[in-house]
């Protein structure tokens, strides 16, 4: 097992401080786990709705470090040799081949089962790596209960077994970041090994400031309507509330239409780039009709 690393942060604020300079305002719960997360040890489990940052989260930490930033992004049926390792078995063969007069097929098999041959895939590469690295596991809800298992095994002991090689220890402990957007229920054994934290979407007071931190020119009045008119569309029974990264596509589209004050008639004209299904456009319609934007 890895021995102890130097400590990335400092204090919760740091780290809140820190990822605020690169542009992600993080609040003290978040910035919490992230402290607690590098001084345990532990990975970190992000769940909460679609585009409410969580991928960014672990995007913006690899940043604010200067660590690499490693992602296995799942989906189902991902197995071992995309998410681990696997053997580059056309380069063995042509080896075979190229030592076919030799005597010793256990020097063969030496031979082909080494580093040389080794392809190495996301949860492999930052387990080995000698540098500071941030491991994304992206929507690990998405894989199979046999790949979670897998996940867990690595993430437990921050090793791996190669049976013609032996096993690989981590070089130093990665900061580990697993998201999920709910499509299914994750095991308790994995939930148990990992940090937990729940990202919703921003209030509306740290969404406006979110507007006015990412998208440049923009006015506080113009931040103030739009925070105010997507967290009165959040409330209504739609198929897929708005996310964050929608907010600001509708920002910068109404300062490319040069909007300075939102009325009823603009905001329901551009309601497609905060919705992406129909139903939801014509809820959000009728209750901008209620009440006036």
């Amino acid at each position: 097992m890895a021995g102890e690393d130097a400590n990335r942060f400092e204090s919760v604020q740091q780290v809140r401080e820190g990822l605020k300079d690169v542009n992600y305002l993080a609040d003290d719960g978040i910035a919490g786990v992230a402290f607690l997360a590098d001084r345990l040890g532990k990975p970190v489990l992000v769940e909460g709705p679609a585009g409410t940052g969580k991928t960014q989260l672990a995007k913006s930490i690899s940043e604010m470090t200067g660590a690499r930033l490693i992602r296995l992004q799942c989906y189902e049926g991902l197995d071992e040799s995309r998410a681990l390792y696997e053997w580059n078995y056309k380069k063995q063969l042509l080896r075979i081949q190229a030592d076919k007069s030799s005597d010793s097929w256990t020097e063969v098999h030496d031979d082909i089962f080494s580093d040389e041959f080794l392809l190495t895939r996301p949860l492999l590469e930052a387990i080995s790596a000698d540098d500071p690295v941030v491991l994304l596991i992206d929507e690990v809800d998405r894989v199979e209960v046999e790949t979670e298992a897998l996940l867990l095994e690595i993430l437990s002991d921050y090793q791996v077994s190669i049976p013609e090689l032996g096993t690989i220890e981590a070089k130093q402990i990665p900061l580990v970041f697993l998201t999920s957007n709910n499509t299914r229920e994750l095991s308790e054994a994995l939930k148990r090994r990992c940090l937990y934290l729940h990202v919703d979407y921003p209030t509306m007071e740290r969404e406006k400031e979110i507007v006015l931190t990412k998208v440049p020119d923009v006015t506080e009045h113009l931040a103030d309507q739009v925070s105010r008119i997507v967290r009165s569309i959040r409330m209504l029974d739609l198929k897929k509330a708005p996310s964050v990264s929608e907010t600001l596509d509708w920002t910068r589209t109404l300062l490319l239409l040069n909007i300075e004050t939102i009325d009823e008639q603009t905001a329901k004209e551009t309601l497609h780039i905060l919705l992406k299904y129909q139903t939801d456009i014509a809820k959000a319609t009728k209750e901008l009709s209620v009440d006036d934007a």
